[in-house]
Order: structure tokens, then sequence, then C-alpha cells
């Protein structure tokens, strides 16, 4: 089979039949050079970041989550803020007029205190397992038309979450490097070793901290920037 007959069965879904040799050097640059020509992938340029409308948070992190990469933020004291930090996320897609895609690992995800107007900018994707909401990242990672990407996985059990192994996260990474697409990950407690961006919120509210106003004002996020090995520190909120 040919280089050309080969994009072609790749196109259409069809089985590559067995080949009777190795193929040449040269004719496997060909089919990657055809295959990147046929399925192109949209640019995205270094350091691009998405705001999510948390001053203190874009500006510690460099103006955002960055795009083509996985971010991580653990909270792993209870009452930290993710409910409001997804509140805050959605909020600042309705008013820029782009789509989240929300995977909700534990179906937890309470939509009654956002109103109609920002439900129209989310895609609500329901689970009860953390296999399955993985699975959905990779889809919608797959898709590259949503500007960002959470997957919640805060409230599943932690066996649960021991059982998805390191390899599924880089995968995941690979599957996010080419697409203008932040993909945030929250957890209880930290263990994707492949994320670009590792926040964490320090907040334990009381009941009564959660009846003052303007408390995504309030956040306090540790930001932990991992570079060529390096770890930055900084502090926000």
């Amino acid at each position: 089979m040919d280089v050309s007959s080969t994009v072609s069965a790749l196109a259409s879904g069809l089985p590559l039949p067995a080949s009777t040799g190795s193929a040449p050097a040269a004719s496997i640059l060909d089919l990657r050079k055809l295959l990147a020509e046929r399925f192109p992938q949209p640019h995205v340029a270094p350091h691009a970041r998405i705001a999510t409308g948390l001053s203190t948070l874009d500006e510690a992190s460099g103006g955002g989550l960055p795009k083509g990469g996985i971010t991580e933020l653990t909270s792993p004291n209870a009452s930290a803020g993710t409910a409001l930090l997804i509140y805050q996320l959605l909020q600042t897609a309705q008013r820029a007029r782009y789509f989240i895609a929300l995977i909700d690992g534990h179906d937890s995800f309470d939509p009654q205190p956002l109103g109609n107007a920002r439900l129209r900018n989310v895609l609500w994707v329901r689970c009860t397992k953390a296999f399955d909401a993985v699975k959905a990242g990779d889809l919608l990672l797959r898709d590259g038309n949503f500007p960002l990407v959470i997957l919640d996985l805060v409230l599943n059990a932690p066996e649960e979450l021991r059982k998805i192994p390191q390899t599924s996260w880089y995968r995941l990474q690979r599957r996010a490097e080419p697409t203008p697409t932040a993909f945030l990950v929250l957890t209880r407690r930290s263990m994707i070793s492949s994320a670009q961006l590792k926040l964490e919120l320090e907040n334990s509210w009381t009941l009564r901290d959660l009846q003052r106003d303007e408390n995504t004002a309030r956040l306090k996020v540790r930001v932990q920037r991992v570079q060529g090995g390096r770890h930055e520190i900084a502090g926000a909120g």
C-alpha cells in the first residue's frame, strides 16, 4: 500500500493491511507530512493563557490557566471554595462569550445558584465514576473546541483516584498540547505529576463565612509553577 492509500484508509477509519516489510524512512516521513496536512492542528502560541476572572490568580500565574496543558488545583480542606471557583469561571465564560465543558466526576455540581444565563455557556457532563470522567476528558480534548475543560474529581473517593495510572495523565497532557484548550483538573490531593501548573486552595470556611458577600474575592490560592524541573512558588489571594 502506498502513502496516499494509507492516508485514505486512515481518514476513512479502514484497517491497514499487514506490511510485507519495513517501510523506508522516507515513506514514513512522507506519511507524517500527509497526515499533518490532512488533519491540521491549531497552533498554540507559547505561554498562551486563558484568564479566570480572579485578578490575584491571573497575575500570579502569568495571565491565567495555560492553554495546551494540564492545571491541577487541589483543595485539601473542606469548604475550600472549589464550587465558588467553578461559578467564577462560568461567569467569566458567560461574560466573554465562550463555552466551558464541566466534567462532574461525582455528579455533585449544583447549577441552581447560577441562573439560566450562565448555564448557556457550559456543557455539563455528569459522571459517577472517576474512570468515566477521565475518559470524558480524553474525548473533549480530542474535540479541541472548548477553550476550557474542567474535570472535577474533588468528591471522588481516594481509593478510586489511586486506580488512575500516571500514564493516563501523560496521555491527556499529550492530547491537550496541540489544542487551544486549558485543561483544569480539581482534586483533593495532588496526584498529577505531568501538570504544567499546580494550584492549591487554602481556604477553610465555616457556614458563617459562606454567608458573606464577595467570597470569590477572598479565595486564597497557592500557585506552584513547574518549569524545566524547577518549582516556583507564588501566593495569590
